[in-house]
C-alpha cells in the first residue's frame, strides 16, 4: 500500500541534490549580480517572492511590495501566490531545479527540513529579531542559526456559521467547551439539519484535528522532539470510532462530498457553500471567511479534554533561498516586512498578529472589529493553550501523503480504525531517527 514511498524518497533525495547544487553554484555566482550578498547595490533587482493564502493575504501582500518599491525604486517583485493546495509540490520542483524564489513562505513544519537540507540562507544579522518573541523564533532555526523569520501569531481554533445554527436552532459553542461537547452537540443536531448539510467536516483522519485531540487528552505530539512515533492507540482509536458513528449517522459528509472540499473557494468551501455548519481555523483567517459571508461566522477555542485542544503557534516563516543571488537585498526586504509600522499597518493581521511588539501594540488600537474577532481566539487560547513545536525534522512527508492517504482510505470505509493506526504505525518507520 505504501509502495509509492519508495518513490518519493527517491524524488526527496533528487529535490536535496538539486537544491544543494544549485546553492553552490549560486555561491560562486552571486559576488557578480547586483543586489547580491557580495555586497549592497542601487543596481535594479527584481525579487521572486512566493507564498500562499486567500485573496485578503494576496490584496495585504501586494500592497506592502507596492508600498516597498516607493521606498526602494531600485528593487521590484515577481509575485507568485496561490492556495495552499499544490504549493509545496510547486515549490519543491522549482529547488529541485536549482529555481527557487529569492524569498519563500514556509509553513513552520516544513522550515526545518528545508534548512537541514541546506536550502535555506541564514537570515541574521541583517534580520533584526529583537522585537519578536524567542519562542516564535525556534521553530525557524537549525543548528543554532535562524533560517526562517515568523510573521505572525495565531491561535488554532474553530469557526462556525453562526447565522445558520441560529437560524436551524442549534446551540452556539462557546469558549472552553469541551470534545464532549462537541460530540454531543453533533448528535443533538442531526434532526434540526436538512437534507444534505451536516454538522461538521469528516475529520477521522485529518493529522491536525487529531493532534489537538491527543493534546486534550495530555498524551503530547503525535511525534516527539526526538523524531519518534507517539500517536497514542487509545487515542486514536476512540477519537476515529467517534466520527465513524457521526460519518454512519450522516452527521457529518460522505467521502465524496468531504474530499471535495476546498478551503475559501467560494463554491466549493463547504462551510461558505452552507454544507457543514463548522470547521477547524485559525485566527487569522476569520477574515478571509468573513469577506466571502460577511456577519455569519464567528470563532471558538478548540474543544479541551484533561487539557486544552488548541494552541498559539507562528503562522508561517519568511525564508531566503540558499541559491538566490540577491541574498542581502531580499534579507533588507525581510527585516523591513516584519519590522516596518507602515508595512504592519498594510498587513494587518492577515498572517496573524504581528510578530514584532511594537506593530502588535499599534495594530491592537486600530484593528476593525472583523481582526477582533481573531483577536479573541488569541488571547481566550493564550490562557492555556498548548506550546506548537515543529517536532524533529524529516516528517513532511508523514503528514502531508501518509495522514492523508489513511485519511481518505478511513473516510471512504476502505480501512477500519484499527487498521489505520497500524497503517500510520508502520509508515511512520521511514522516518524514525
Amino acid at each position: 500500500m505504501f509502495k509509492w514511498k519508495r518513490y518519493l524518497t527517491v524524488l526527496a533525495a533528487t529535490v536535496m541534490i538539486g537544491a544543494l547544487t544549485a546553492c553552490a553554484s549560486g555561491e560562486k555566482n552571486s559576488e557578480s549580480e547586483p543586489g547580491s550578498a557580495g555586497g549592497a547595490s542601487d543596481q535594479s533587482v527584481k525579487l521572486r517572492i512566493m507564498w500562499w493564502g486567500a485573496q485578503e493575504r494576496h490584496e495585504a501582500t501586494l500592497a506592502a511590495l507596492d508600498l516597498y518599491t516607493q521606498q526602494n525604486p531600485h528593487v521590484t517583485f515577481e509575485p507568485e501566490y496561490s492556495g495552499m493546495d499544490g504549493y509545496l509540490d510547486k515549490l519543491s520542483t522549482q529547488a529541485a531545479a536549482g529555481n527557487a524564489p529569492d524569498v519563500i513562505q514556509l509553513d513552520p513544519g516544513w522550515t526545518p527540513d528545508w534548512a537541514a537540507r541546506g536550502q535555506l540562507a541564514v537570515l541574521t544579522p541583517e534580520v533584526d529579531l529583537s522585537q519578536i518573541d524567542p519562542k516564535l523564533l525556534a521553530g525557524g532555526q537549525s543548528g543554532g542559526e535562524q533560517y526562517g523569520v515568523p510573521l505572525g501569531s495565531v491561535a488554532y481554533g474553530m469557526i462556525y456559521d453562526k447565522a445558520a445554527m441560529d437560524k436551524l436552532g442549534i446551540d452556539n459553542p462557546q469558549n472552553g467547551w469541551t470534545w464532549d461537547d462537541f460530540f454531543s452537540l453533533a448528535k443533538s443536531s442531526k434532526d434540526k439539519l436538512p437534507e444534505g448539510q451536516y454538522f461538521s467536516k469528516d475529520y477521522a483522519g485529518d493529522y491536525f484535528a487529531y493532534s489537538a485531540f491527543q493534546y486534550s487528552k495530555g498524551k503530547g505530539a503525535v511525534t516527539t522532539e526526538e523524531g519518534k512515533f507517539n500517536i497514542d492507540e487509545a487515542a486514536f482509536l476512540e477519537w476515529t470510532k467517534a466520527f465513524e458513528e457521526l460519518r454512519n449517522e450522516g452527521i457529518v459528509p460522505p467521502a465524496d462530498v468531504n474530499t471535495s472540499d476546498k478551503e475559501f473557494d467560494p463554491q466549493m468551501d463547504l462551510m461558505v457553500a452552507g454544507k457543514v455548519l463548522m470547521r477547524l481555523s485559525f485566527s487569522n483567517n476569520y477574515g478571509s471567511w468573513d469577506s466571502l459571508k460577511p456577519g455569519a461566522y464567528a470563532l471558538v477555542t478548540m474543544p479541551r479534554s484533561e487539557e486544552a485542544g488548541g494552541w498559539l503557534k507562528p503562522s508561517m516563516y519568511l525564508t531566503v533561498s540558499a541559491n538566490s543571488k540577491k541574498t542581502e537585498e531580499a534579507k533588507k526586504f525581510i527585516n523591513w516586512f516584519v519590522n516596518d509600522p507602515e508595512a504592519a499597518q498594510l498587513l494587518k493581521t492577515s498572517r496573524g498578529l504581528p510578530v514584532n511588539k511594537t506593530n502588535a501594540d499599534a495594530l491592537q488600537a486600530s484593528m476593525s472589529e472583523v481582526d477582533k474577532v481573531g483577536l479573541e481566539l488569541l488571547r481566550a487560547t493564550e490562557v492555556d493553550g498548548q506550546t506548537w513545536t515543529a517536532g524533529a525534522g524529516g516528517w513532511t512527508n508523514y503528514i502531508d501523503k501518509d495522514w492523508p492517504y489513511v485519511r481518505d482510505q478511513l473516510s471512504f470505509g476502505r480501512i477500519t480504525p484499527e487498521q489505520a493506526y497500524e497503517e500510520l504505525k508502520t509508515a511512520a518507520r521511514e522516518y524514525e531517527k
